[in-house]
């Protein structure tokens, strides 16, 4: 089954709709969907190692896009979609904290976040809450996302055969990882504020 699933996905990687779905899931990955890219990313790059650094520069514009959106959530919509998302997720009890500690790192929580397994959508929606300055949010969120994509690009260009044998085998364990990754990050992000 993880096979034909793993086929399925080099498939769509190397489809001409691919580039647009990697925009789409980066995106809303920024904002509301718990997915990360990365599921996209790594088979995409895989299939295609000389796109590389342009899919993740796909990633890194759709996920800035998406955390401006996420942001706009938490600045103008926070008492209805944006409450719904922090308490979907657990975190409706931790606001005032995070607006202590928001105003003097707010910065630093931005760029360390969006490195982690740390959903980034809790990021760009409760900086649109605590209404952080707008344009240092892009500028800190093109730095950290673009950080995370190229460096995965990188490692995909650097060691791309090696990580394909390695996923021929053992995709399950990969999307078992990716998994962990999610949950674990949903996890880290209830015990850190």
């Amino acid at each position: 089954m993880f096979q034909r699933l793993y086929r399925w996905t080099l498939s769509l990687a190397e489809s001409s709709r691919a580039t647009y779905a990697l925009a789409a899931v980066s995106f809303s990955e920024s904002s509301f969907f718990p997915i990360p890219p990365d599921v996209l990313l790594v088979p995409m790059a895989l299939a295609k190692p000389k796109k590389a650094w342009f899919y993740a520069t796909v990633c890194t514009v759709a996920s800035v896009l998406g955390g401006i959106a996420g942001y706009a959530i938490g600045y103008l919509l926070y008492e209805t979609v944006g409450l719904w998302l922090i308490e979907l997720y657990g975190y409706g009890q931790k606001v005032d904290a995070l607006r202590v500690f928001y105003g003097e790192w707010g910065w630093a929580f931005i760029l360390v976040k969006g490195l982690t397994p740390i959903p980034y959508k809790l990021v760009t929606i409760v900086s649109g809450l605590l209404e952080y300055n707008l344009l240092l949010f892009i500028v800190l969120s093109a730095i950290t996302r673009g950080a995370r994509f190229f460096l995965l690009a990188a490692a995909l260009n650097a060691w791309g055969d090696p990580i394909r044998a390695l996923l021929d085998r053992y995709f399950a364990l990969f999307l078992g990882l990716i998994l962990l990754f999610v949950v674990g990050g949903f996890w880290l992000a209830a015990r850190v504020f």
